[in-house]
């Protein structure tokens, strides 16, 4: 809207100066005041019909201008997704963010072509007639030079105000498609880590934390919170519950089993050996991680696979979700659901990417009684099953049963670790830190 209200002005300036111009050449020669605005009428339809060609490139490019926003904060909101996968990562920079950008621009650069095709079309009419006036159309009459010498100044004098108006006309235009969009923000683009060559996903046999210790400042209470040290170890097919009071870190050490938060002291060993600087990027393609903040993306980004859409339709049966959505073509129908829907549809992803570890975030806050029964009696018995270990937030203690062990945190220290036997949960060990 900026752009209008600079231009107009000019626009109102020139109209003015041109029609005054086209005034005065019809007092001089009616008749080649009448080939003037052939030579005009020629000109614009030219100009018109190359502009509503070039206008229909820059809304195309504002449309996709609008995805690529919609990208921009699926990149932001989905960092801790896109971190754990790095397959999900590089699909999404380079297949569906690089070919937004690279559509926008190519867009944007043949809708300012074709403007600059369309000016340049009306200088070379004004200038072909100036040339006519002076070598065709001038007689030898008494004043026959006098008035085609005026038309060829009045025409010179005109360009200039032609010029202003051909060049302001596509910047309103520009404007006007922009302004439907008005309200879409860009936001930068945060640097992540240098993508490795492979993404081989790595071995996992046992993941162990040792006296990992996490620090971070937190606003609430103006002070420091302190994770651990913490001693903790998970193996394959085996089922944990963490549990704990609101505040307690139970969110902040599933973000360091995970890799997302580097443990400040101690070190996390995967299958005896420890996790050094380089190698959390391949440490974290173990997890498929739920968090209560989820996001969801447009696509499902996973590993190409025949079966993607049978399986993922499968899923949503189970889910009960068949008849609202469905896997067509590697996307979600829709995703306009609502959030305990929306997070069946993160469990579907999550179940798609076929990692060795999942990490549950309180996803069964959001769901109404006959899914949390569906979740924690059929979901998390399957992938216990299928070898996975999982790692549950929970609060639900009707389900504690169910674990292979509860893992109890307090104030970011691990108060105890219980094992679960039969229905039974027994005390195993205990932190005094």
């Amino acid at each position: 809207m900026a752009v209008l209200f600079v231009s107009l002005p000019v626009i109102l300036t020139n109209t003015v100066i041109v029609v005054g111009c086209l005034g005065y050449l019809a007092m001089l020669s009616w008749q080649v005041f009448l080939f003037a605005l052939g030579v005009i009428g020629l000109g614009a339809v030219g100009y018109h019909l190359v502009h509503l060609r070039a206008i229909h490139y820059l809304q195309d490019a504002s449309s996709e201008q609008d995805r690529l926003f919609g990208h921009f904060r699926a990149l932001t909101d989905g960092a801790k997704e896109l971190r754990l996968h790095r397959r999900k990562s590089r699909v999404f920079m380079d297949q569906i963010l690089g070919e937004s950008v690279e559509s926008v621009r190519r867009l944007r650069t043949y809708g300012m072509s074709l403007f600059v095709i369309s000016t340049s079309w009306g200088q070379f009419l004004m200038y072909a007639f100036i040339g006519l006036v002076l070598f065709v159309l001038a007689g030898d009459g008494p004043n026959q030079t006098h008035v085609m010498t005026g038309f060829a100044l009045v025409f010179v004098f005109m360009v200039t105000p032609l010029e202003g108006l051909l060049i302001n006309i596509p910047r309103i235009n520009m404007a006007r498609v922009a302004a439907s969009r008005i309200d879409d923000i860009t936001r930068e683009m945060p640097h992540g880590q240098e993508r490795q060559a492979s993404p081989q996903v790595p071995d996992f046999q046992r993941l162990e934390l040792r006296d990992v210790t996490h620090q971070y400042y937190h606003e609430q209470s103006d002070d420091f919170f302190e994770l651990g040290p913490i001693n903790l170890s998970f193996t394959p097919g085996e089922v944990v519950f963490l549990v704990g009071g609101n505040g307690s870190g139970k969110t902040t050490l599933a973000k360091v089993v995970v890799g997302l938060y580097p443990p400040d002291g101690g070190e996390v060993l995967l299958n005896g050996e420890r996790v050094e600087a380089d190698d959390w990027d391949a440490y974290r393609q173990l997890f498929s991680v739920v968090f209560s903040d989820f996001h969801l993306f447009e696509r499902l980004l996973e590993a190409p696979r025949e079966d993607l859409d049978e399986e993922g339709n499968r899923l949503l049966a189970k889910l009960h979700l068949q008849h609202k959505v469905r896997v067509e073509n590697g996307a979600f129908t829709t995703q306009a659901l609502s959030q305990g829907q929306r997070k069946r549809l993160a469990l579907v992803v999550a179940y798609l990417e076929d990692r060795p570890f999942l990490v549950f975030d309180e996803w069964a806050a959001d769901q109404d009684p006959l899914f949390k029964e569906v979740f924690y009696c059929e979901v998390l018995p399957e992938l216990k099953r299928m070898g996975k270990a999982v790692l549950v937030i929970t609060h639900d203690d009707r389900y504690f049963h169910l674990a292979d062990r509860l893992v109890r945190l307090e104030s970011g220290k691990l108060l105890a670790i219980e094992q679960v036997v039969g229905e039974e949960v027994v005390l195993k060990t205990a932190e005094a830190t």
